[in-house]
């Protein structure tokens, strides 16, 4: 699938619920199906900065597309990075660096963070695509 079908999936699945708290339990529900990181990466080296909450993300490179794993401290953030991660992993490095994000406005994400965990998204993005950046320029 591409970025874009699994974004349109993603907010398919949150116009099914009526109100936040189910969101939020959704969300939650995401996080347990998070592909984890591994014990060795749980390291500061890997910890997102700007997150309220300890978040560490590893990326892997195999057959020219990005593999994300992900831990977080916080139930909420876990269930934030695992939709991310299911956005952009597997994924050409090219093509998470265009995607665009637009997505968590139309499920209305960002205004029912805090603004910290706001913040803490904006940062999670941006880590991902670094990551992206960083294994585009060596498939150059």
């Amino acid at each position: 699938m591409t970025i874009e079908e699994i974004q349109n999936e993603i907010v398919d699945e949150f116009s099914m619920f009526e109100d936040w708290e189910e969101r939020y339990q959704y969300m939650i529900d995401l996080g347990k199906t998070l592909p984890l990181i591994e014990e060795q990466y749980k390291t500061e080296d890997h910890i997102i900065k700007g997150c309220q909450s300890k978040v560490w993300v590893h990326a892997e490179m195999n057959d020219e597309k990005v593999q994300f794993t992900a831990d977080s401290d916080a139930i909420i953030t876990k269930g934030v990075i695992a939709i991310l991660i299911r956005v952009f992993s597997n994924q050409h490095p090219d093509d998470i660096i265009k995607a665009n994000t637009d997505f968590i406005d139309e499920i209305g994400l960002k205004e029912h963070l805090s603004p910290t965990r706001a913040n803490g998204l904006v940062s999670m993005i941006k880590q991902l695509k670094m990551y992206a950046i960083a294994y585009q320029t060596q498939l150059n």
